[in-house]
């Protein structure tokens, strides 16, 4: 029989850690309190899209390697390992709330056995894995159990070959005995293995979200006074890859700022500790401000066009947080197209994956069926999240139905030349307009 490994909340990242391992060849029960998702789950059906995701959870299923509960004690018993992967919320001010992994170290506490290795993967601010292990140790003193963090490095869209071909794996433990257990778990993904304690591990994720997330304010700084002065940013962009101590994936091209809590939320777990320790992060501060600005490029671009957005009827090309998956949450879209609304503005817009559940909780914009209803007679087109199908639209037609052939190109998805001859006033960001 293979080994046994029980995986705790289910929706991207649990959704993918179990299937992955799985597929890998554990024995995998995933637990999550929500009933409706575990039916779904166990018909094959995930939580969110993901590129091959179902497919492989149906497989895995039929296998009788992967299965979904709501009995966590039934889950936990006879298990190496015990996986914490929820995807940890964030409010309207990017706070992250723990209560769900919190809970669930109260209730392992009852049902937990011996030399069991609790591994936390869950997005979560430094020191709280001794948290953890803290309340587990006074609900159950003499309890005997490892516990360690992984930091996830998945994206949306790419999940599943992230978890099989990371370019590393980072291990957190605070005993060599730990960090061994885990490095056996991962030894079926052919990565090599950085080992360090905890606190180092869980702070391997703020820095390399930090880093991410600065790159992208550089950048989106550079190209706003490259619009300025009528230079390209991409090709500035690109300039700076190829300079040897800029790597060429990071994250410099122009475009809006970063959204779904993802990197806001290890900003803000780095800005707390500074305050706590009384060490202001300017740098941070910074890159959270020039963020919070970037987004409303679209209506700055608007108003330098027609003077207002007020009466405008504009429509929206992509609402997902990115292209690859079907979740609203957090995305730019929503902000931008609040922002569109404040001002005045009527709002349409189509996207071909966007969850249809979280699409009804927004009456601020109409949703059209494809993107033709939604040109008919918009003064302007926003693309926003870049869906490769946008690339293959009939753009003559397109025009022919459009109040005004505005096209604001968030993404810098298309080509500026050819949209301009055929008729359009084209305009991406940071390309000198």
């Amino acid at each position: 029989m293979s080994e046994k490994v029980c995986v705790i909340g289910i929706w991207h990242l649990g959704s993918i850690y179990s299937v992955c391992l799985a597929d890998l060849g554990y024995e995998v029960t995933g637990v999550d309190m929500d009933e409706k998702r575990v039916a779904a789950l166990n018909q094959g059906t995930p939580p969110l899209f993901e590129p091959g995701l179902q497919e492989l959870i149906t497989a895995n299923i039929k296998a009788n390697r992967l299965t979904y509960s709501t009995d966590l004690s039934r889950a936990v018993k006879g298990a190496s390992c015990v996986l914490i992967t929820f995807d940890t919320p964030v409010d309207d001010q990017d706070d992250i709330d723990l209560s769900d992994i919190f809970t669930t170290a109260n209730k392992l506490a009852g049902c937990l056995e011996d030399d069991t290795v609790i591994l936390v993967s869950s997005q979560v601010p430094v020191g709280t894995c001794e948290q953890i292990k803290a309340m587990i140790q006074k609900k159950k003193p003499g309890l005997k159990f490892d516990i360690a963090y992984s930091p996830e490095n998945l994206r949306l869209g790419q999940a599943i070959d992230c978890f099989k071909k990371p370019e590393r794996i980072v291990i957190g433990a605070d005993s060599s005995k730990t960090l061994e257990k885990v490095e056996k778990l991962f030894s079926v993904v052919k990565a090599p293995v950085l080992k360090m304690n905890l606190r180092s591990a869980e702070m391997t994720k703020h820095a390399l979200n930090a880093f991410l997330a600065t790159s992208i304010s550089f950048g989106n700084e550079i190209a706003n006074l490259c619009d300025e002065v009528g230079a390209d940013a991409i090709k500035v962009a690109m300039a700076l890859r190829t300079e040897g101590r800029i790597h060429a994936k990071t994250p410099l091209l122009p475009g809006l700022g970063f959204a779904g809590g993802t990197l806001a939320r290890d900003l803000k777990a780095l800005r707390k500790i500074g305050q706590e320790k009384g060490y202001e992060t300017l740098l941070i501060d910074s890159v959270f401000t020039v963020n919070q600005r970037q987004n409303g490029i679209v209506v700055r671009k608007l108003n330098r066009i027609y003077g207002s957005v007020k009466g405008l009827t504009i429509g929206i090309l992509g609402l997902t947080y990115k292209p690859g998956t079907s979740t609203l949450r957090r995305s730019a879209a929503l902000e931008i197209i609040r922002q569109l609304v404040d001002h005045g503005a009527k709002v349409k817009a189509f996207d071909p994956k966007a969850d249809m559940t979280e699409v009804k909780e927004h009456a601020e914009f109409a949703l059209c069926g494809d993107v033709y209803a939604v040109a008919k007679g918009s003064d302007a087109l926003v693309l926003i999240t870049e869906w490769p199908e946008f690339k293959d639209l009939d753009f003559d037609r397109i025009k022919l139905v459009m109040k005004n052939p505005v096209f604001i190109d968030t993404k810098n998805l298309l080509d500026n030349e050819q949209m301009t001859a055929k008729g359009y006033s084209y305009f991406g960001i940071g390309r000198g307009k």
